[in-house]
C-alpha cells in the first residue's frame, strides 16, 4: 500500500484490510471484487490484483508461508527487487539491501551523488548494498527507511541531529537539499472523454466492469467515450452512450490525474426506460446509490457520480 502512496493515506486503509483478511490464506480466498473494493481509493490498483495473486500462490505452492530465498520471492506476483529484499531483510534478517525513495536520498546525500535519478540508481544500489551489516539486517533497513522519512527529509532536512552527520558529504559541500538530482519530468499528456451516469427508475446507478488487465484493470465504472487526446467532441462521444436515452451534458466536469496523464471528463446523465439488463453490455449492473461503497470504484469514478449527483 506505500508504494506510491503516503502513511497518512494508508493508515486506514491497511487496518481495516487486516482486520478483514488477517492471514495470507484468509486473502486468498477473498474474492478479487472484494479485495478492489477494499482498495477502491488508494490507487495504483495493479498493486491489489498483485497481492491478491501473490496471497493465492504463497497459499498455493508455499504452504501460507512466505519464501525467503530471493529467487522464489521474486517469483512472487507483485514483488520486485526492493519488496523481496525489504521481505528477506525484516522478515528473515538475512543482509538483503532494501533501497525505497527515503534510502535513495539518504544513500544519494551520504556520498554526495550527483547523477540525476533514475540513472542514479544503480550507483545509489551499489553503495547502499555495501553498507548492510551481517547482523541485525532487519533493524538496519527499517532504521534506514525511518532516517529518510524522518532526519533526511526532501526539504529542510535535520542535519544537526542526524546519525550520519559527520560521514556525509552532501552537508560538508552544503548541497543535501540539492540530492538526489533528477531529471526533468516529461510534460504529461492530457485525455478527454464523455462520462455516461445513467440512474433507472428506482436511482440505481448502471456500472460495468473494465477489463481485467490494463489501467484500473477489475475495477467498476460508468460507461464512458474512449479516453483520446485531442479536443472532446460531444455530438461523436454520445454515440458511445450505453443506450439510447435522453442525454443531457452537464456544466463542468472531472479532473483527474494518473501517472501517465491528466484526464478530463465531461458527464451527461440520464434516466433509463427499462432495468432489464439483457438490453446492457455484458459485465453491466444496476447498483443502489447507498451500496456504491460495497463496490471497487476507482477515486475518478466516484468523482463522476457525485458531480452527477450535485448537478
Amino acid at each position: 500500500m506505500l508504494q506510491q502512496t503516503t502513511v497518512a493515506t494508508v493508515g486506514d486503509y491497511f487496518r481495516r484490510f487486516v482486520e478483514r483478511w488477517p492471514t495470507v490464506a484468509a486473502l486468498a480466498a477473498a474474492p478479487i471484487d472484494d479485495v478492489l473494493s477494499a482498495w477502491a481509493g488508494l490507487g495504483y490498483y495493479a498493486r491489489a490484483r498483485n497481492l491478491h495473486a501473490c496471497a493465492r500462490t504463497v497459499t498455493e505452492r508455499h504452504g501460507g508461508r512466505f519464501p525467503d530465498s530471493e529467487a522464489s520471492l521474486l517469483a512472487l506476483p507483485g514483488i520486485g527487487p526492493y519488496t523481496a529484499a525489504a521481505i528477506r531483510a525484516i522478515a528473515f534478517d538475512h543482509p538483503a539491501s532494501a533501497v525505497d525513495g527515503n534510502v535513495e536520498r539518504v544513500i544519494a546525500r551520504l556520498f554526495a551523488l550527483r547523477t540525476p535519478l533514475p540513472d542514479a540508481k544503480p550507483e545509489i544500489g551499489a553503495r547502499a548494498a555495501g553498507l548492510v551489516p551481517d547482523e541485525r539486517a532487519g533493524d538496519y533497513a527499517q532504521a534506514m527507511m525511518d532516517l529518510g522519512a524522518t532526519v533526511c527529509t526532501p526539504r529542510n532536512p535535520r542535519c544537526v541531529i542526524c546519525p550520519l552527520m559527520e560521514a556525509c558529504k552532501a552537508r560538508k559541500l552544503n548541497i543535501a537539499e540539492q540530492l538526489p538530482a533528477r531529471a526533468p519530468k516529461a510534460e504529461k499528456p492530457t485525455r478527454r472523454g464523455l462520462a455516461f451516469v445513467l440512474a433507472n427508475r428506482d436511482g440505481a446507478i448502471l456500472l460495468r466492469k473494465r477489463p481485467a488487465r490494463g489501467l484500473l484493470g477489475g475495477m467498476d465504472e460508468v460507461p464512458s467515450s474512449p479516453w483520446r487526446e485531442g479536443k472532446l467532441v460531444i455530438k461523436e462521444a454520445l454515440k458511445d452512450a450505453p443506450v439510447p436515452a435522453n442525454w443531457k451534458v452537464l456544466e463542468g466536469g472531472v479532473r483527474h490525474t494518473f501517472t501517465h496523464f491528466h484526464l478530463e471528463l465531461a458527464v451527461a446523465r440520464a434516466t433509463a426506460t427499462t432495468s432489464r439488463l439483457a438490453k446492457l453490455a455484458p459485465g453491466s449492473a444496476w447498483v443502489e446509490i447507498d451500496r456504491l461503497t460495497e463496490r471497487a470504484l476507482p477515486t475518478v469514478m466516484r468523482k463522476v457520480i457525485s458531480h452527477a449527483a450535485k448537478s
